[in-house]
């Protein structure tokens, strides 16, 4: 009857460690395609944010070779913007 229950033991611990790993290999798949959509998003927004400092740079230059005190107005508040986000 010993040998019985120990079998009924084991064979419950197992059942909930099999269960325990589904559970684990559903989560970490599900995080895995939620990192695989960060890091496409992620990727695209610092695509948009290098296009925008090419803008910031082309400018500039623009503002450098022909001065507009409008521009440099602007250029100067973009820039303060960006010494107060670092």
């Amino acid at each position: 009857m010993k040998s019985g229950i120990t079998n009924t033991i084991l064979t419950f611990a197992l059942g909930v460690l099999a269960v325990a790993g589904v559970i684990l290999v559903l989560r970490t798949v599900i995080q895995t395609r939620e990192l695989r959509a960060v890091t496409i998003q992620a990727a695209g927004e610092n695509a948009y944010l290098n296009q925008a400092q090419l803008l910031l740079n082309d400018v500039t230059a623009f503002n450098q070779k022909t001065p507009s005190p409008e521009l440099t107005k602007i250029l100067q508040a973009v820039q303060a913007r960006q010494a107060a986000a670092k």
